[in-house]
């Protein structure tokens, strides 16, 4: 049986053919999608502090991390630019996000870890970086523009408290609109930035 939220494959040729392989970019995999929460709502989660919530700042080589709960002079002293804001585990608190990551339940239990959410303004980034498992990027309001490569050299900035690649080699761009679905295998080093098309 297949899915438009693997682009049509079946789950079985998904895993097979791509997971743990090769990126994927699929349009329009959820149809209507446009996100799980507005900016405003983000925030409030991040206010709580049963909620992990994480906000980056920075670009290039400097970069700063600060943990939630945020309030809202938190969010007045921004700049407009350079800035992202995650929210973890959001489908242990919003029914949605919980029905959309079962969406995925063709993926091994012990595969799928949780679903969040990040909002980010022009210049807003989590950086050049790499994961250590296997993602599915939803885009949900916006554009971002992502890029991926496959290098070896793995060597992260000294004195940074996130994990930035000092050297990024990017081979793939791809442009991502609501309802646009990516995944990313483990291996790959990724980096997203907002993308207004022109």
């Amino acid at each position: 049986m297949t899915t438009a939220l693997l682009g049509g494959l079946s789950p079985a040729r998904f895993l097979r053919d791509i997971w743990h392989k090769h990126p994927l970019l699929i349009r329009n995999a959820v149809p209507g999608f446009s996100g799980l929460l507005s900016p405003a709502g983000m925030r409030q989660l991040a206010a709580r502090d049963d909620v992990e919530s994480r906000l980056i700042q920075g670009s290039g080589t400097h970069w700063q991390l600060d943990h939630g709960p945020f309030g809202k002079r938190d969010f007045k002293r921004l700049p407009g630019t350079d800035w992202t804001l995650l929210v973890q585990s959001l489908n242990h608190v919003l029914p949605d996000a919980d029905a959309l990551l079962a969406r995925f339940d063709f993926i091994p239990h012990a595969r799928l870890d949780d679903l969040m959410v990040s909002y980010a303004v022009p210049g807003g980034s989590v950086g050049p970086h790499f994961d250590s498992y296997d993602v599915f990027l939803l885009q949900g309001q916006g554009h971002r523009r992502w890029q991926i490569s496959t290098q070896t050299d793995l060597a992260i900035l000294d004195g940074v408290p996130l994990k930035i690649l000092r050297a990024s080699r990017r081979r793939t761009n791809g442009y991502s609109a609501p309802a646009t679905c990516s995944t990313c295998r483990r291996t790959s080093r990724t980096t997203a930035s907002p993308w207004m098309p022109a």
